[in-house]
């Protein structure tokens, strides 16, 4: 069984991909981080000193991703010997809700900041925290530059995003692209958003304009993965990253084109909303691709909801996150990036069960023994 997380070396249109066994390097890796409680590694891991105190912010405490982070950070603090604060924006584009934790976190004296930053407005207080002596790793969004924080470890959410539209190509076979992109935001400015969908755009065969910058490609052309074929850019609609909004946007776009036949999500909340947009809208036969690779999503996928996806790992995330941070704060090694890339890389694998040619992917049985959530 080959469970192998797709990761990358360079930020090139042929990106060099290598392997990383999941069974080995994520599953594996991360029960022991859960289960060896008490042994003596810990001990060397926690110095035998007292606690050190790291706070986690998430963008909210509701999304599965951020949920199943949380949980892998709150097993990993006893072993690191960390006092963990978990806090949030109280959802999807909250700024305010992250400035404010970030703030507590100076106040409080803590050693480190993992957090999932919503956009460049929270910059600035990211910049404050390091000023005051914190360690800020970025977990899954890396931030806009990368050097707003110490380090990043994250998703290739642009391979991520590659791999869907590489899929996306193939799957049509040659037919007529009529494309909805249903991106995060419309009012910010975040990585994981244009990267994913660029990258999408790319995995396609569709020229991008600005490759950080959302909706500013040719609307009509050819793409050219897969056999190539004509395709319409209908829309750029933002869901949040929410069942809700994916639901409002999917019929925003339909409004304009109802001869959608892909579409493009941000994430699989979003992908569930615009499918049930879809069908009320009487279309049941759309591609829909989408990036996150929760248990409940790789379900979509199982059952015809969503057509792929590309899994992530967010526990892996937070535990080395979380690891990273008790070891400076005792005087060790910092962490450093993959080769090539700004951040650290954890990997990613395409999860669907209706396979494409020439795109690596695992099935849903395979992803549902490494989702999370």
């Amino acid at each position: 069984m080959n469970l192998r997380p797709t990761t990358s070396g360079g930020r090139s249109r042929s990106r060099l991909r290598t392997g990383l066994a999941v069974t080995a390097a994520v599953s594996t890796s991360l029960a022991m981080a859960a289960c060896n409680r008490g042994s003596s590694s810990d001990s060397a891991a926690s110095g035998g000193s007292s606690p050190i105190g790291v706070v986690l912010i998430t963008k909210d405490s509701t999304n599965p991703f951020f949920v199943a982070m949380q949980k892998g950070a709150k097993e990993d603090a006893t072993k690191q010997n960390v006092d963990l604060t978990v806090a949030s924006g109280k959802q999807e584009g909250d700024d305010q809700g992250q400035i404010t934790a970030i703030e507590d976190a100076i106040a409080r004296g803590d050693k480190g900041i993992l957090i999932t930053p919503m956009s460049t407005g929270v910059n600035a207080a990211i910049k404050k925290a390091r000023d005051a002596g914190l360690y800020v790793i970025a977990l899954d969004t890396p931030p806009d530059p990368a050097d707003t924080v110490d380090i990043t470890f994250a998703t290739d959410n642009r391979l991520a995003g590659q791999l869907d539209g590489k899929w996306a190509a193939s799957t049509l076979d040659g037919k007529a692209a009529t494309i909805a992109l249903l991106d995060l935001f419309n009012d910010k400015i975040v990585s994981v958003d244009y990267d994913r969908d660029q990258g999408f755009l790319e995995g396609m065969g569709i020229d991008v304009a600005d490759p950080k910058k959302n909706g500013d490609e040719a609307k009509t052309g050819k793409y050219t993965g897969g056999k190539g074929g004509d395709y319409t850019i209908v829309c750029n609609e933002p869901s949040n990253g929410a069942e809700d909004g994916g639901r409002t946007a999917m019929e925003n776009c339909l409004s304009k084109n109802p001869a959608i036949n892909v579409v493009y999500t941000i994430n699989e909340p979003a992908a569930v909303g615009a499918s049930t947009a879809l069908k009320a809208a009487g279309v049941n036969d759309a591609i829909i691709v989408s990036v996150d690779g929760g248990c409940a999503g790789v379900k979509s996928v199982k059952d015809g909801t969503i057509g792929a996806t590309a899994q992530q790992y967010p526990l892996k995330m937070a535990t080395l996150g979380m690891e990273a941070i008790a070891k400076i704060a005792r005087g060790g090694e910092k962490p450093t990036t993959s080769e090539g890339l700004e951040f650290f890389n954890t990997g990613v694998a395409l999860v669907t069960d209706k396979p494409a040619a020439g795109v690596d992917s695992i099935t849903t049985d395979e992803a549902l023994k490494i989702c999370w959530g």
